[in-house]
């Protein structure tokens, strides 16, 4: 269906101009009629951040989102656009999406009394209403707001002329959504530059005598203050945002492996066949949710869902990294593979601890507990008698990064009971999969102080306490 091409034909088409956050209210209520979330993607939050999403999009608040890294505030943000109409009327050639009906612009204004109903209409779509900042100290006003064009000068237009003016980032997202992230990071006076934007939904650009009332909703994203030595929102501009939104990590294990899931990205090599088993997925989760919590790592920094999904992807890249050395079909990760995630860790955990050079004890630490924890749901207590009588008769079950998988099958040959444990963990007899499960098994036994480990280099050998 054709749009309309001029200024009459929108009016006979019936088309009305309401308001962004008249038409964003509009939007987000026909969704929650609907079932569906407001914004699409965000996982974890439908009992938190969401109703307060809501509320303040019903009543048309700017909004701030306040939260360590790794919480989806820009996946947030971004995905607002969606709530715009998919298309919209601007007079065409404006630099500031103007209103057809109500021009404000020099340009707009002037075409419109020139060519009435005749004035050419332009159609933008919603992702093009969508501005973006990220806050850095070397953003100025002119960035923002907007400065005056030298080049236009040069063509020869007065210092006074309005046409002179080259529109920055905010008026240039005019009668759409404009945000800002990492907000404490903008200096405090360009902070100040904001205020008229929020407040009276005005701009003014180096001291012209001009008033250009925008209808813009604005978004920031920021840490919270305590937690960033780089900067503050200043009073003034906070009080001016309609809603503070706090997000979070995930809750629990399972909505931190619904995000990883989502989120990593999957690894395809010709002639393998990857599996993550559920215990392995449980694991990288749960090591997140220990550095969450560990006394020796920076909280103020934040532990993001990012580490689990680089986790996950390193893990899965070790093992296919065995299959191939191998030769073999199947990519499933063990618990020895946990020794590869030294190099995804590293740059997402700030340690704190007294001692110098102690950061790989602390991870080693986590990691441990997180893979006991695992073992405790994964393994019913009830089997290890028999399991561990195995054991003490002198058997040894030798592990590592380089044991082919059939040798793990090979193992449980002689050993029923552990074979006993180690099957409904994995779920099938693949013997990759099988593999897998009896190293959660025997590392499980040895954390919980029930087998002996010797480790060296990538090996381990399990046996008896006796």
């Amino acid at each position: 269906m054709s749009r309309p091409a001029t200024l009459g034909q929108l009016r006979e088409s019936g088309w009305r101009s309401v308001p962004v956050k008249e038409e964003v209210r509009r939007n987000a209520c026909a969704r929650i009629v609907a079932g569906r979330p407001v914004v699409e993607g965000v996982l974890g939050y439908d009992d938190t951040v969401l109703p307060q999403l809501e509320n303040a999009l019903l009543a048309g608040h700017d909004m701030v989102f306040l939260g360590e890294r790794g919480q989806a505030k820009t996946r947030i943000i971004r995905s607002l656009v969606e709530l715009l109409d998919e298309w919209m009327p601007v007079v065409a050639g404006s630099e500031i999406n103007d209103d057809p009906y109500v021009p404000v612009s020099r340009h707009a204004r002037d075409l419109v009394r020139d060519h009435g109903d005749d004035t050419p209409v332009e159609w933008v779509h919603r992702s093009a209403r969508f501005g973006e900042k990220l806050a850095t100290p070397d953003t100025s006003i002119a960035d923002l707001i907007g400065e005056v064009d030298p080049i236009r000068v040069a063509e020869g237009r007065y210092l006074s002329d309005e046409l002179t003016l080259h529109y920055g980032l905010v008026p240039r997202t005019n009668r759409g959504i404009f945000a800002i992230n990492e907000l404490p990071d903008l200096a405090e006076r360009i902070q100040v530059g904001l205020l008229n934007v929020l407040e009276e939904r005005d701009i003014q650009v180096r001291g012209y005598k001009i008033r250009l009332p925008l209808d813009v909703m604005l978004v920031a994203s920021a840490n919270p203050e305590d937690y960033t030595n780089r900067g503050r929102i200043i009073t003034p501009l906070k009080d001016r945002f309609g809603a503070q939104i706090r997000t979070h990590y995930p809750l629990d294990v399972e909505a931190e492996l619904a995000v990883v899931a989502q989120e990593a990205r999957p690894l395809a090599v010709e002639g393998l066949r990857v599996e993550v088993p559920g215990h392995m997925a449980e694991i990288v989760a749960a090591i997140s949710h220990q550095a969450r919590q560990s006394p020796n790592v920076n909280q103020r920094s934040g532990v993001s869902v990012r580490l689990s999904i680089a986790n996950l992807e390193t893990l899965v890249a070790n093992a296919t990294r065995r299959a191939l050395r191998l030769g073999e079909p199947e990519v499933v990760p063990r618990v020895s593979d946990l020794a590869a995630l030294g190099a995804s860790t590293g740059g997402k955990v700030e340690i704190e601890t007294l001692d110098e050079g102690r950061d790989e004890a602390v991870m080693e630490r986590i990691v441990k507990t997180a893979v006991l924890d695992v073992f405790k749901r994964r393994v019913p207590g009830s089997r290890f008698g028999a399991l561990l009588a195995e054991f003490e008769g002198g058997t040894v079950v030798h592990v590592g990064d380089d044991v082919p998988s059939a040798a793990y099958v090979e193992a449980l040959g002689g050993l029923p009971a552990l074979r006993a444990a180690a099957l409904p963990v994995a779920g099938s007899e693949s013997p990759a999969a099988v593999a897998s499960a009896v190293e959660l098994v025997l590392e499980g036994l040895h954390l919980s102080r029930r087998l002996n480990k010797d480790a060296a280099g990538g090996r381990a050998t399990y046996r008896g306490r006796g």
